[in-house]
C-alpha cells in the first residue's frame, strides 16, 4: 500500500471520527469499515484486553482528542454536551471476542435516554487493502447494506447507570444519547478491563449518609469510608444546599455554574444620602445617592422587599475524614446532604445515598408588649435577640417606628402577619414608616451586636403627630472643630440640626492626652442623656432650626478653657418628652502657647 494512499484514507477517517456527523442515507453499519480501515492502513491499535499504557495515558492528556469527541478511549471518563432531542452517538471497538465491557453513563443537568447497539466486524475487512480506491468504495458500500446491529441496552432516567458484561464478543459499539429536556452535560465512561480499571471509588456495604446530631444552627453527618479509599487516595466532598438531594457530582456543579451566572443585581441600600455642607467642613459620604429628596427630619427609610437569592449549594471537601459538622445554618430550615466520594488521581466520583433533615426551631424567648406611643427600653445579650409584639387596637393606614441603639448597630426586621416587610440595620435614631392594613399584627425582631451586649429604645405608634418623643436628627451627627479658630482658652464648634425647633446642650469635660479615639468610642452610649452629667460641666442650652435644611448648621465657641489640656465636647438635642439623644462626641485640644 503507498503511503500517500494511507495518509488520505488517515485523513478521512479522522475527520469523520471528530466530526460525529454522517452524510445522508448512510446506515451505522458504514462505521464499522471506518475503524477496520483505521486498524488496516497502519495505524497502532490496542491489543485487548491490555493496553499500551504509555500511549494510553499520552492520549488521554489530550484534550484536543478526547474533549467531547465521538470516539470514547479505553479506561477514561469523558465530558460531552446535547443539545436537546439531538441524539449524540459514541464509539469504541472491541476487537477480541470474550472480552469484558463495562460502560457508564453519568446524567448531569437532565434525564437521558441512551442505547447501547453492537455490530459484528465483517471478516473480510481484517485483511491488507488493494490500495485502490475503487476497491475501498465498495468496501464501504457493502458496510451500509449490512443491518444497524444488536441491541444490548437501554435506559432512560436521571440515574447513573451502568451496562457490564463478562464477556462480549469483538465488534462496534455505539452508544446513542438523547435528551429531550434541554441542552444538557453529561460524562461516559467505558473499560475493557474492569478488573482492573476501577476509576470510580467504591461504596461501602451501608452506603446511607446519616445525621448524628442536629441543632439549631448545625449538623453533624457521619457515613461509612470507601472500602477502596486507601488505595485510590479517597478524599470526601459534601454538598449541602435547600433544594433536593444530588445523585451525582456533576449534576451539582453543573446547578452551581447556572446559579453563579445569573446573579441578581443589587438595589441601593438606603434612600438618604448626608447632606453636602461643605461650608463648615463636613463632607458627605461615598455613598451620596440623592441631594434633592426631601427630608422630614429623622432619617426616613423605605423598606424594600429582600431580593430573591441564588440557589445556595455550599461544597466543602474535607479529605479522607468520614465525619463533619455543619455550621452556620438557618434555624428550623430543611437541608439536603450528599456526600461524594472522589478518586484524587481522576477525579471521578461515586455519590453516596444522601439524606435532608429540618434544624431545630430557635428556643421560643419572651415576647415584649409594645403599647402605642411609648418608648420601651431593650437589652440584648451578646449575639442574642430579643422579640418585640404590636398589636394596634384600631385600623390604621400607617405604623411609625423609632428604634434608638445606643451602642453599637442592631439588626431590626419587622413582619405584618407573618410577612417580612422590613430588615434593616441601625446605628443610632431611625424612624421607619409602614404601611399598615385593618386588625394587622406585627412581630418585631432585634439582633444584637456580635461585639458586645446591646442597649436600645423602641417606639411603636398608628397616631399621627408633629410632636414625637424622639428628636428628629439630622443625617451627620459628626462634631466638627475649626482648627484655625482654636486659641489657648477658646475652642468653636458647629453642628448640624433639622428642620424641627430642638433643644441643644452643650457639655464640656477635660480627659487625659493617652485619652483615644478608641476608648471615647466604648464610651460613647447615645442613650445616656444630660441628666447624669455633672453641672459644672455643662456649657449651655439653646433652640435651634432652619427652614431652609442648606442652612440647618449652628456654631458655638465654648470659652474658658485652659491652654495645652485636652476636652471631651458633647452635644445633646432633646426631644418634646425629654428624650435625649447625644451627637458623636469631640476630642479637642487647646493652643498651649498664644
Amino acid at each position: 500500500m503507498s503511503s500517500c494512499f494511507q495518509s488520505s484514507v488517515l485523513k478521512e477517517c479522522v475527520s469523520v471520527l471528530c466530526g460525529c456527523r454522517m452524510r445522508q442515507g448512510r446506515r451505522v453499519a458504514g462505521w464499522s469499515i471506518i475503524l477496520v480501515l483505521l486498524l488496516g492502513v497502519g495505524v497502532p491499535a490496542q491489543k485487548l484486553p491490555t493496553r499500551d499504557e504509555g500511549l494510553f495515558q499520552m492520549q488521554i492528556r489530550d484534550e484536543t482528542l478526547f474533549h467531547d469527541s465521538s470516539v470514547i478511549p479505553d479506561g477514561a471518563e469523558i465530558s460531552g454536551y446535547l443539545f436537546r432531542d439531538t441524539p449524540k452517538r459514541y464509539y469504541f471497538v472491541v476487537e477480541e471476542d470474550n472480552t469484558p465491557l463495562s460502560v457508564t453513563v453519568t446524567p448531569c443537568d437532565a434525564p437521558l435516554e441512551w442505547k447501547l447497539t453492537m455490530q459484528e466486524l465483517p471478516e473480510d475487512s481484517s485483511g491488507e487493502a488493494s490500495g485502490e480506491s475503487e476497491a475501498l468504495d465498495q468496501q464501504k458500500q457493502q458496510v451500509v447494506m449490512a443491518d444497524e446491529g444488536t441491541e444490548l441496552f437501554t435506559y432512560k432516567g436521571n440515574d447513573v447507570e451502568a451496562y457490564v458484561a463478562a464477556s462480549t464478543p469483538a465488534g462496534l459499539y455505539q452508544l446513542e444519547i438523547v435528551c429531550t429536556e434541554k441542552d444538557s452535560n453529561l460524562k461516559v465512561y467505558a473499560t475493557t478491563t474492569p478488573e482492573s480499571d476501577q476509576p470510580y471509588p467504591e461504596l461501602p456495604y451501608d452506603p446511607r449518609v446519616d445525621v448524628t446530631a442536629l441543632g439549631r444552627t448545625t449538623a453533624t453527618l457521619a457515613w461509612k469510608p470507601s472500602p477502596t479509599g486507601f488505595l485510590m487516595g479517597v478524599r470526601y466532598c459534601l454538598l449541602i444546599n435547600k433544594e433536593h438531594n444530588f445523585k451525582s457530582m456533576c449534576a451539582a456543579e453543573a446547578k452551581i455554574s447556572d446559579d453563579d451566572t445569573f446573579m441578581p443585581a443589587p438595589k441601593p441600600g438606603r434612600d438618604f444620602s448626608p447632606f453636602d455642607f461643605a461650608h463648615f467642613g463636613f463632607v458627605p459620604s461615598d455613598n451620596d445617592l440623592s441631594k434633592d429628596r426631601g427630608f422630614t427630619g429623622n432619617k426616613m427609610s423605605r423598606s424594600y422587599p429582600a431580593k430573591p437569592k441564588a440557589s445556595d449549594i455550599l461544597k466543602v471537601c474535607i479529605g479522607n475524614k468520614n465525619i463533619f459538622t455543619v455550621s452556620d445554618l438557618k434555624p428550623d430550615t430543611q437541608y439536603y446532604f450528599d456526600v461524594f466520594a472522589v478518586n484524587s488521581a481522576t477525579n471521578t466520583s461515586t455519590a453516596y445515598v444522601g439524606t435532608f433533615a429540618r434544624t431545630k426551631e430557635e428556643a421560643r424567648q419572651k415576647t415584649v408588649e409594645l403599647k402605642d406611643g411609648k418608648v420601651s427600653d431593650i437589652f440584648i445579650k451578646r449575639k442574642g435577640s430579643k422579640f418585640l409584639r404590636f398589636a394596634p387596637v384600631s385600623s390604621h393606614q400607617r405604623l411609625t417606628l423609632f428604634v434608638h441603639a445606643c451602642l453599637d448597630s442592631v439588626q431590626v426586621q419587622v413582619r405584618r402577619d407573618g410577612k417580612l416587610v422590613l430588615s434593616q440595620n441601625v446605628e443610632g435614631v431611625r424612624q421607619f414608616q409602614l404601611r399598615g392594613k385593618p386588625k394587622a399584627k406585627y412581630l418585631i425582631r432585634l439582633r444584637g451586636s456580635r461585639k458586645g451586649a446591646s442597649t436600645l429604645k423602641a417606639l411603636a405608634t398608628t397616631k399621627p403627630s408633629s410632636k414625637q418623643p424622639f428628636p428628629s436628627l439630622p443625617e451627620d451627627t459628626r462634631i466638627k472643630a475649626f482648627d484655625k479658630l482654636r486659641t489657648c482658652s477658646s475652642a468653636t464648634i458647629a453642628w448640624l440640626g433639622t428642620q424641627d425647633r430642638n433643644k441643644y446642650c452643650v457639655y464640656r469635660k477635660e480627659v487625659s492626652e493617652a485619652y483615644g479615639e478608641e476608648q471615647r468610642r466604648r464610651e460613647q452610649n447615645q442613650c445616656a442623656g444630660p441628666e447624669g452629667r455633672r453641672k459644672s460641666e455643662k456649657i449651655l442650652c439653646k433652640y435651634f432650626h432652619s427652614p431652609n435644611l442648606q442652612k440647618a448648621v449652628t456654631t458655638e465657641t465654648i470659652t474658658g478653657l485652659e491652654p495645652g489640656k485636652t476636652y471631651l465636647l458633647d452635644v445633646y438635642v432633646v426631644g418634646h418628652s425629654g428624650h435625649a439623644v447625644r451627637y458623636q462626641s469631640k476630642l479637642v485640644k487647646t493652643r498651649k502657647y498664644c
